[in-house]
């Protein structure tokens, strides 16, 4: 038995001994030996496939100098898919374990075009994205931490976190560092809000956005904040002309224009509501408020076939959970830049 055992040992020696360097060193290098494989395929004749799994290999052990050059040559040459990824994403790692983020970024953008779904693509990018932010971020608090910005994007942390009174504090030392800079009183107006709809925050967060707009007259969102803080005040007269301005500012403000909308529903004046609200579901056409509205105004005007269209898009809208982003990207409050 010793002996059928010792024959079968020498017999798989010998196989191996026998075996392609090249298919060794691949299997090696998948069974993830990448020093056996970097070995293995050093002897392996010369080919674009071994160019490219010894490269790979190399990356993997944490020699991307030697491995960078055929690495991007085989990215950029083969037409092997699957290698063409591996490359890809080799190369891209090293670029990122190096801090070369402005090589890593093409690298990446090919990828995301040529394997749009690829969980491993979508990771490695979204792995630029957040050493970019991290690196960036701590040079910006090492070389400028007096600057306005610090203190914003200090802000802006905290607003994630869901820490309110931090964030409008941080904004406050950022306006204080800057008064005239843009966005500032509009963000510790939001900051105001989010923490707070007191009838004391609602006075403060009004001021910022009225501040905001005496630095950017043409501030859409800022005009619609203040027409939502009048309209919890009771003040309706006064907060619809607010909309009007936000809506005439940016005409594809769409809940500005949704805002307008109701005050002419209210008012019985269906054929402008109707016109407004048919705008607004062009723009969301997920915005499962905007199509209740649109089908309460046709009935109120008397056309049921158009109502009945909008019950069932509504219907459709809420059988599917995308009918809801509309709502969480308002509840978000980001704006576009000024103009």
């Amino acid at each position: 038995m010793r002996a059928t055992s010792a024959i079968l040992l020498l017999s798989f020696m010998a196989a191996r001994a026998q075996q392609d360097p090249l298919e060794q060193g691949i299997g090696e290098f998948h069974r993830g030996e990448y020093a056996g494989a970097e070995a293995t395929l050093e002897r392996a004749a010369d080919s674009p496939q071994r160019q490219a799994f010894l490269a790979l290999a190399r990356a993997a052990g944490g020699h991307c100098d030697t491995a960078r050059p055929d690495l991007s040559k085989q990215f950029a040459e083969t037409t092997d898919t699957e290698l063409r990824r591996l490359t890809g994403l080799a190369l891209s790692q090293c670029d990122l374990a190096q801090g070369h983020y402005d090589e890593a970024f093409p690298v990446l953008a090919r990828l995301k075009t040529l394997y749009p779904g690829d969980a491993d693509v979508l990771y490695q990018t979204s792995r630029w994205h957040m050493k970019g932010w991290n690196d960036t971020l701590f040079e910006m608090f090492q070389k400028v931490p007096s600057a306005y910005q610090v203190n914003r994007i200090s802000a802006e942390i905290f607003e994630i976190q869901g820490r309110y009174p931090e964030a409008a504090a941080e904004y406050r030392k950022a306006i204080e560092k800057n008064p005239a800079a843009l966005d500032l009183h509009f963000r510790l107006g939001r900051a105001l809000l989010l923490q707070s709809h007191s009838p004391e925050n609602l006075a403060l967060a009004r001021r910022e956005f009225e501040a905001e707009l005496a630095l950017h007259a043409r501030d859409a969102v800022a005009e619609y904040e203040i027409g939502q803080i009048l309209l919890a005040g009771q003040d309706s007269a006064a907060a619809v002309k607010r909309f009007e301005r936000a809506a005439s500012l940016d005409p594809g403000f769409a809940e500005a224009l949704q805002a307008v909308a109701k005050a002419r529903m209210d008012a019985k004046q269906y054929d402008e509501a109707i016109a407004l609200l048919e705008k607004v579901v062009r723009l969301q056409p997920a915005n499962e408020s905007a199509h209740y509205s649109l089908m309460m105004a046709y009935r109120n005007a008397g056309r049921m076939a158009d109502a009945a269209g909008q019950q069932a898009a509504l219907d459709k809208l809420r059988q599917a959970p995308e009918g809801e982003f509309t709502d969480f990207l308002k509840r978000l409050g980001d704006k576009a830049p000024p103009q």
